[in-house]
């Protein structure tokens, strides 16, 4: 069960991921993160495996055994690479995981319009519940 480095798709074109990444690659002093810009001209979906409209609609990371997690698992296990596994570890309290997996959900379907960055979700940013999935890749 190789975990690290776990490879996280973000959007750095987003303000909010990208300030977000920024700041977990601060707290990486182990570098167990390899964070992967899927907003840049060089991103090869053919490479890597995920299109950018998979990745854009959620958030996903392979960890290093090739597992594919998506959504709020993604944020747990980096807080867990990084030194921030209270924060996992809270974030699985049975009063606090539904709500942050809802509140995630909401976010990553409404994130483009809460960045400026397209005027209203015309249902091309709907989400399915993948807000904690773990599958292998193919």
């Amino acid at each position: 069960m190789a975990i690290y480095p776990l490879t996280v798709f973000y959007d750095g074109a987003c303000p909010i991921c990208a300030r977000e990444m920024a700041l977990m690659q601060r707290f990486d002093r182990k570098h167990r993160l390899l964070l992967c810009d899927f907003s840049s001209p060089e991103y090869d979906a053919a490479e890597a495996g995920l299109s950018v409209d998979e990745l854009g609609a959620v958030i996903h990371a392979r960890r290093e055994d090739g597992i594919v997690i998506t959504g709020v698992e993604v944020f747990r296990t980096i807080w867990q690479a990084v030194g921030l596994g209270f924060l996992a570890k809270l974030s699985r309290l049975p009063a606090i995981d539904p709500l942050l997996v809802r509140a995630y959900v909401w976010f990553a379907r409404n994130r483009l319009w809460l960045t400026g960055r397209k005027p209203s979700c015309s249902g091309m940013c709907r989400t399915k519940s993948t807000a904690n999935t773990t599958h292998p890749t193919t």
